[in-house]
């Protein structure tokens, strides 16, 4: 079990992890309320990555993660995950549209 201190880090080995076995690779987070700790496990019963952290910030991150594991689950392990974004980017996208005057 190891224990990253660098979230980008985390994220490669956790995709690296994915890529090599699809089949038996987990994604696991936990909140605990009373301490205030996000703890993200991503394991293949063979090796175990975890990222625990209290910062408010890192929720995002944790979104984006969430979303290059399911463009990971959906489009397969060799899907490129460059224009995996986060929410705030989506949301962007969608209040530009409709934007300006009807022809």
């Amino acid at each position: 079990m190891v224990y990253f201190d660098s979230w980008d880090e985390f994220v490669d080995r956790s995709v690296q992890l994915f890529r090599a076995d699809p089949i038996t690779t987990r994604y696991c987070m936990k909140y605990r309320h009373c301490d205030g700790k996000l703890v993200l496990k991503v394991t293949d019963d063979r090796e175990c990555l975890k990222f625990k952290t209290d910062q408010a910030q890192d929720a995002k991150k944790m979104e984006k993660l969430n979303n290059i594991f399911f463009a990971l689950m959906t489009r397969g392990p060799d899907a490129d995950i460059s224009e995996v974004s986060g929410k705030e980017q989506a949301e962007q996208q969608q209040s530009k549209k409709g934007r300006g005057r009807r022809q």
